[in-house]
């Protein structure tokens, strides 16, 4: 089996920079989706290293597990980012989300840190693996307030973890025997805050992968497109 993958980035509408950064290397068959936070400068900056950081890492330390080596690679970018931001000025308390996937021997290990997600379509239905680091899914899991609350409460994008902040972060590592047809969809909030996980499905089930990511980029935009938007969708064909 193989990844086919299709990837795509949007400033979105309010927006007059693109603070997202995706990266796909179908060689090292690792795929990763950053939303960077900072300042003007630092969001973008911040997203580039992280996922150029963790390619780099994952290229020469093809020794170590796969979750070791996702753990491992962002962490790596973290502390390059929080380096970078205490060299400049400008770029101070820049930091960024990350989720990567990464394939290897009929698995595909999943990375997480902040609220961007990875979503998994197979046999006609999707799950969302990851869980954001948000304060009001801190609250959900206390049981503080319902998951039908998260829509409308003000602090819904507040994030409690993110790469770059500080040199170390505590990484999230999912793992998922791959399946034929499987389709793993990994976004920015700029997409998962305005379209629902079955509109997704739809598209992913009546289009190519060029065609749904188009799409759901134009969905989001047809809906205020308040953020960047950017979207990797990956595949398993034979």
């Amino acid at each position: 089996m193989k990844i086919q993958v299709f990837g795509m980035t949007d400033v979105g509408v309010k927006r007059k920079n693109n603070q997202d950064t995706f990266l796909v290397d179908e060689n090292l068959g690792l795929y990763i989706v950053a939303d960077g936070m900072g300042g003007h400068l630092g969001g973008e900056v911040a997203s580039k290293l992280a996922a150029e950081t963790t390619q780099s890492f994952c290229r020469e330390y093809k020794d170590l597990s796969p979750r070791e080596r996702l753990e491992k690679a962002v962490n790596a970018a973290s502390e390059k980012i929080y380096t970078e931001g205490q060299k400049n000025e400008n770029l101070k308390d820049m930091g960024t989300t990350v989720v990567a996937l990464l394939s290897h021997e009929n698995y595909g290990y999943i990375a997480q840190v902040g609220d961007s997600r990875v979503y998994l379509f197979s046999q006609g239905a999707v799950w969302q693996i990851t869980e954001d680091h948000t304060v009001v899914q801190e609250e959900v899991r206390a049981g503080i307030i319902s998951p039908e609350d998260i829509e409308n409460h003000e602090f819904q994008h507040v994030i409690t973890r993110s790469v770059g902040y500080q040199k170390e972060v505590v990484v999230d590592v999912y793992r998922r025997k791959l399946q034929l047809n499987d389709r793993f969809l990994l976004c920015s909030d700029g997409l998962s805050g305005l379209v629902k996980s079955h509109e997704m499905l739809e598209q992913l089930e009546s289009n190519s992968l060029e065609t749904s990511v188009k799409n759901l980029i134009a969905l989001a935009n047809s809906r205020g497109g308040a953020d960047n938007i950017t979207i990797v969708v990956c595949q398993v064909v034979p």
